[in-house]
């Protein structure tokens, strides 16, 4: 599943935990169902803000290489 059909099941799970006819069994297996998808959700917000900090990281060290370039020039 992607990041995004995964956060739609976590609200589908959330309203059907609000729902009161909701019985106890089926409460239980949503609730382990939304543990899971919270920890494999999480993992993967992880591992996307890592890219993007590296991502970042590089683009700044280009920037200042150019920088540092134009410098030079004059």
């Amino acid at each position: 599943m992607s990041f995004e059909s995964d956060l739609k099941r976590m609200e589908e799970i959330t309203d059907l935990l609000k729902n009161e006819e909701t019985g106890l069994e089926e409460s239980i297996k949503l609730y382990e169902e939304a543990s899971a998808l919270g920890k494999k959700l999480t993992k993967t917000l992880t591992e996307i803000q890592r890219k993007v900090e590296r991502v970042t990281t590089d683009d700044e060290m280009e920037l200042e290489t150019a920088d540092m370039d134009e410098e030079e020039t004059f």
